[in-house]
């Protein structure tokens, strides 16, 4: 039988988390499910009160285990949506730097992507990626671009389907770029952004009018490439962006 790893809080040089001794035993065992596979990587946790009757707790122990969960960064917490596994094991061993590309496991990097390790990736790769779009793209991109802006600005409220839209949006725009190499690389930003817990956490920060004004700036966006405007299109962009760390970073 495969040895459950050591909990975060128990590791060296973990950060202190005050916590009553019951909490962390509560903590532990779903640590435990978590860590044995029976909740991957991106899924929900069942509610507080299927939790509490599993592990014969009260309803209140639980919450203060997944708030214990959650300082050790093993969940993620989304108000009206509800907890979702953020934990992945240590690796056994990462290869050195130098390595040949092919051993890089791209699945792990989707799955353990952090959301600054995102706004970092994102802030550097798509204003580039819309500068080089506007000179290269073809009629064809432009008119599966306006395809897909068209059928976003018909969504009122359907939070999900505005996201699955729009990262269509910037993957089509990250094609059209004709660089097979930079393609490739933000179809890993595109990946992370199809994992549960980063679609349900972008389905909460979409209120009717956040999706309103996203379906503005995307509208904006659009204009500007089929003008080939470069500069306003990397603005546009840049826009979009400072706009979705906002929205992240004052989440409730």
């Amino acid at each position: 039988m495969e040895k459950v790893p050591t909990p975060p809080w128990e590791r060296d040089g973990a950060k202190p988390v005050f916590a009553k001794e019951k909490v962390k035993q509560a903590a532990r065992r779903i640590f435990e499910q978590i860590a044995e596979d029976k909740h991957s990587y991106g899924s929900r946790l069942d509610a507080e009160r299927d939790l509490a009757e599993q592990l014969d707790v009260s309803r209140a122990l639980i919450r203060q285990a997944l708030d214990f969960l959650e300082e050790h960064e093993v969940v993620a917490r989304q108000p009206n949506s509800g907890t979702f596994v953020i934990y992945k094991p240590p690796p056994s061993g990462l290869p050195p730097l130098d390595s040949p590309v092919e051993v890089l496991d791209i699945r792990s990097m989707v799955e353990s992507a952090s959301p600054f390790e995102m706004n970092v990736a994102c802030s550097l790769l798509e204003p580039e990626i819309v500068r080089l779009a506007t000179l290269y793209m073809s009629v064809r991109d432009l008119m599966h671009l306006k395809g897909l802006l068209e059928a976003i600005e018909k969504i009122v409220t359907d939070a999900e389907q505005f996201a699955l839209l729009e990262n269509e949006f910037f993957m089509t725009i990250a094609q059209a770029t004709q660089n097979r190499l930079l393609i490739t690389m933000y179809r890993i930003v595109f990946e992370v952004r199809r994992q549960q817990y980063w679609l349900s956490m972008r389905v909460q920060l979409l209120s009717p009018q956040r999706i309103r004004d996203s379906q503005q700036q995307l509208r904006s966006l659009y204009g500007a490439l089929e003008n080939r405007d470069i500069e306003g299109a990397v603005e546009f962009m840049k826009l979009i962006i400072a706009s979705n760390q906002e929205a992240l970073l004052y989440s409730p």
